[in-house]
């Protein structure tokens, strides 16, 4: 296995400064015009690739340019529109209630509070965090999506379990000014190298410095259990 450095805030800041130099056009990967058309993706995102949420959003972007067009629209038939998004019944709810809101309470335009955004149908903390940084240039948190929880556990960053306790210990370790950029570093490290179901520590850059680095009778600390 290999061995962390001495704190916590040390870990983290070395964490970023090696992911930096492997993927230094980390960045978010989800294609989109304006701050509605950011909201929009990243609602579809839950549980859903961002790929795949691209290839549906092409089409979706060219017939809803507006919050007032998500509100007229049937729930129904903005179902069938994200047709392939996962939950997409679900979600086509969710895009009309947030067309609504929009509309009737934001002149049509996206809010720039956590809580006004936390206050649309869909919408999180992970997902207004995504809106405030890439929409409105407002970073006051960490978004913790799958890869963050996973490999801010396997790198020994945190010991916290759900994603809002992980984003409030991240914030007292990692640099405010990367907090951002923490993300899309830990999000590119997760596809490339370590996965949920499986993790090349033979080509990770943070092998040495990683707790949950596989050997005889490693443990894995995103699950608890022995690779």
């Amino acid at each position: 296995m290999g061995t962390p450095l001495d704190s916590r805030e040390e870990q983290a800041a070395e964490v970023v400064d090696r992911l930096h130099e492997e993927y230094p056009d980390s960045t978010i990967s989800l294609t989109y015009g304006d701050r509605l058309e950011l909201l929009v993706a990243v609602v579809l995102s839950a549980q859903c690739t961002d790929e795949r949420v691209n290839e549906v959003t092409a089409d979706l972007f060219e017939t809803y340019q507006s919050a007032a067009d998500y509100a007229a629209a049937s729930e129904e038939q903005l179902a069938e529109d994200i047709y392939g998004i996962t939950f997409h019944n679900n979600k086509g709810g969710y895009l009309k209630g947030i067309g609504e809101i929009l509309v009737e309470e934001h002149d049509g335009e996206v809010p720039d509070t956590m809580s006004e955004l936390t206050d649309l149908p869909g919408v999180g903390r992970k997902t207004a965090n995504v809106v405030l940084q890439h929409g409105h240039d407002i970073v006051e948190g960490i978004v913790v999506d799958t890869h963050v929880q996973r490999l801010s556990r396997r790198l020994g960053l945190t010991e916290e379990e759900r994603p809002e306790a992980i984003e409030d210990d991240l914030l007292d370790v990692v640099p405010e000014d990367e907090w951002q950029q923490f993300t899309h570093l830990l999000i590119d490290h997760g596809r490339a190298i370590c996965g949920a179901r499986s993790a090349d520590c033979g080509a990770c850059v943070l092998a040495d410095i990683c707790p949950s680095e596989q050997g005889d009778g490693a443990v894995d600390l995103a699950s608890g259990e022995a690779w």
